[in-house]
C-alpha cells in the first residue's frame, strides 16, 4: 500500500467583512449578544464571487505552497453545501475549468461542516490505493446565500471562504487516522428545506422561506458537544495517544461556547486550540482548512506537527483526522 501526506495548505476570503454593528442594522441583535453566545465578531461575505471562485483561488495558494505543477493534480474533489449550481457542472468541474485541467476525475461531495474531514478519508483511500497521485481537496462555501437575512437567530452565525489542501503520496505515511460517521435520523435540526425534490421551487416555497438554512440552535449545540467529546476520544484511544502529544487541535469552527466545551472535556490547553471562529463565522465545510491555513502563515502548523482535526455538521454528519502536517 502507498503513503499519503498533507503537503499544503491554502484559503481564501472574499475582502468584504460584515461586523456584528453591520448585522445591528439588519436585524434586532446587538454585539454583545452575538459574542456572548457565539464568540463571532465578524465574518466575510462574497458580493461578486461564486463558491466555485473562492474554491479556485484557495487551490491557488495551496498549489504554489506544495511546489507541484498543476498538471501534476490528476483529483479535484470539493466539499459544498452552496455549489453554483442546483445539480451540474459540480463546483469541483468548473474550478478545473478554471486551472485549465480538462482530462482528470472531478466530482462535489455534501457533508455540511463535516466535509473536509469526508474530503480527507477519500483522498487519503484514493492515494494510498495507487489510484492517483496528487489530489486537491477543496471546502468551499457562499452561506450567505442560503441565510435568511431576516432570521436573527442563524445570520449572524455565518460567512463565506474557502479552503484547499493537497493530498499526496509520499514516503512517510503522515495521515494516520481518519473517521467519519452520520445519523440522518436527526436531519431535519440542522436543513435546507427547498428547493430541490422534496419541496421544489415554487412560490409558495419561496414565501415560506424554504431555500434558506433552518436550524435548531440548542439541539445541534447538545448533540455537537456530546458527539464531538466522543469522536476524538474515540481516535485518541484507537491510536494510544493522549491529549497533550497533540500539537494542535483543529475544531470546526461553528462556536466558540461548543469549541470551548469539547477543549475542556478533553484537557487541550489554549496553546494547542487553533481558534479562529470569531474573525469568519462558521463557513462550514471550508472552516477547518481555513483554520490550518491561518495557524501555517502564524507560524504555528509546521511540519510534522501532531494534529487533531474534528467537525460536526448537518446531516448529522461527523468526523475526526489524525495527522501530521507533511507541507514545507
Amino acid at each position: 500500500m502507498k503513503k499519503a501526506s498533507m503537503i499544503s495548505v491554502g484559503a481564501y476570503v472574499p475582502p468584504h467583512i460584515l461586523t456584528n454593528a453591520d448585522l445591528e442594522k439588519i436585524v434586532e441583535t446587538s454585539d454583545d449578544w452575538i459574542v456572548k453566545r457565539t464568540g463571532i465578531k465578524t465574518r466575510h461575505i462574497a458580493k461578486d464571487e461564486l463558491t466555485s471562485d473562492l474554491a479556485y483561488k484557495a487551490a491557488l495558494v495551496a498549489i504554489d505552497r506544495a511546489d507541484i505543477n498543476k498538471s501534476d493534480i490528476d483529483a479535484i474533489i470539493c466539499a459544498t453545501i452552496t455549489p453554483d449550481h442546483f445539480c451540474m457542472p459540480s463546483t469541483a468541474c468548473k474550478v478545473a475549468n478554471k486551472l485549465g485541467l480538462y482530462d482528470i476525475t472531478a466530482f462535489d461531495i455534501s457533508a455540511a461542516c463535516t466535509g473536509f474531514i469526508y474530503l480527507l478519508e477519500l483522498a487519503n483511500s484514493l492515494v494510498k490505493s495507487g489510484t492517483k497521485k496528487n489530489v486537491l481537496i477543496i471546502g468551499a462555501e457562499k452561506l450567505s446565500a442560503i441565510i435568511d437575512w431576516q432570521d436573527r437567530s442563524t445570520c449572524v452565525l455565518f460567512g463565506d471562504g474557502a479552503g484547499a489542501a493537497i493530498i499526496s503520496e509520499a514516503k512517510d505515511d503522515y495521515i494516520i487516522d481518519v473517521h467519519t460517521s452520520s445519523d440522518g435520523s436527526k436531519g431535519d435540526l440542522l436543513i435546507t428545506p427547498g428547493c430541490a425534490i422534496a419541496h421544489p421551487a415554487s412560490k409558495e416555497t419561496i414565501e415560506n422561506r424554504l431555500n434558506y438554512l433552518h436550524m435548531a440552535g440548542n439541539e445541534v449545540f447538545k448533540i455537537a458537544v456530546q458527539t464531538l467529546t466522543k469522536d476524538v476520544e474515540g481516535i485518541l484511544e484507537k491510536n494510544s495517544i493522549t491529549s497533550d502529544k497533540i500539537d494542535l487541535f483543529i475544531p470546526h469552527q461553528a462556536n466558540l461556547r461548543i469549541i470551548e466545551a469539547v477543549k475542556q472535556r478533553l484537557n487541550f490547553t489554549d496553546e494547542q486550540c487553533v481558534v479562529t471562529v470569531a474573525n469568519y463565522g462558521n463557513t462550514s465545510s471550508a472552516s477547518i482548512p481555513m483554520a490550518m491555513n491561518d495557524a501555517y502563515e502564524q507560524g504555528r502548523l509546521k511540519n510534522g506537527s501532531l494534529i487533531l482535526l474534528d467537525a460536526f455538521g448537518g446531516g448529522f454528519t461527523w468526523g475526526s483526522a489524525l495527522i501530521k502536517f507533511g507541507g514545507r
